[in-house]
């Protein structure tokens, strides 16, 4: 994995690609995520889990877009820092910066783990 398959990663988030996306994540991909349905966060696992996610990702946030992004690959972990914009359903903007951690396996995408710093 390289910052530019990142960037390419981040893109297709931007885009509303889930093919694309998926494209990058291993069979047996985990997402975890701060906050959500539990007081500790929320752990989807497998392929069928994490896509329904990400779909539900642009339900929530419908013109969903990441900026002021910055990547980076040591190895097999990866960081993406980004700011997330859009509209929530609400009709109230979101604009919050956050963070991915990532593990790879070879070129694939094996767990994402993304935190909120804070809101705007």
């Amino acid at each position: 994995m390289t910052q530019d398959d990142l960037q390419q990663y981040s893109s297709a988030w931007s885009n509303h690609d889930i093919d694309a996306i998926m494209a990058f994540m291993t069979d047996d991909c985990v997402f975890e995520t701060g906050g959500g349905h539990d007081r500790f966060g929320t752990r989807y696992v497998g392929r069928e889990q994490v896509r329904a996610r990400f779909v539900e990702v642009w339900t929530d946030i419908r013109d969903v877009c990441f900026t002021r992004e910055n990547h980076l690959v040591d190895g097999d972990k990866g960081c993406s820092e980004w700011t997330l914009t859009g509209t929530a359903k609400d009709g109230s903007s979101i604009d919050v910066d956050g963070c991915d951690l990532f593990t790879f396996v070879g070129d694939k995408i094996q767990s994402k783990r993304s935190y909120l710093k804070h809101i705007h």
